[in-house]
């Protein structure tokens, strides 16, 4: 019997996290996307708090009529201004059991274009 998308992707998020974990020096850039918004988040699993967050929803990137991977490439370069001003350099990047695709990858090139190093 075939796997739901939901149960492949948290098995496959599963085998990330078992790996990838973030710290106070190296905290870990997680990202969410849903049908319509993407999220990301800087985390701390040590103490387990959020130190930064940016989604599709702030009001910068709302405002803007354009696509969704043009979207994820605004949150992408707003996470990692908001890293360069809390002094975060590097993270680790958890795709959260999405491919490496589309949005995600937009996401990540434009953190890494702004500064973010993983």
């Amino acid at each position: 019997m075939a796997l739901t998308k939901q149960k492949r992707r948290s098995r496959i998020k599963s085998r990330i996290r078992k790996r990838l974990s973030g710290t106070a020096e190296i905290p870990r850039l997680s990202v969410y996307r849903s049908n319509k918004q993407i999220y990301a988040q800087i985390i701390n699993d040590v103490t387990g708090e959020t130190i930064i967050a940016a989604s599709s929803k702030e009001k910068g990137i709302a405002d803007q009529k354009v696509n969704k991977i043009e979207q994820a490439k605004l949150v992408g370069a707003s996470i990692a201004g908001k890293a360069k001003e809390k002094g975060v350099e590097t993270v680790k990047f958890d795709r959260n059991g999405y491919l490496y695709h589309g949005r995600v990858k937009s996401l990540a090139d434009a953190a890494r274009e702004n500064g973010l190093k993983f």
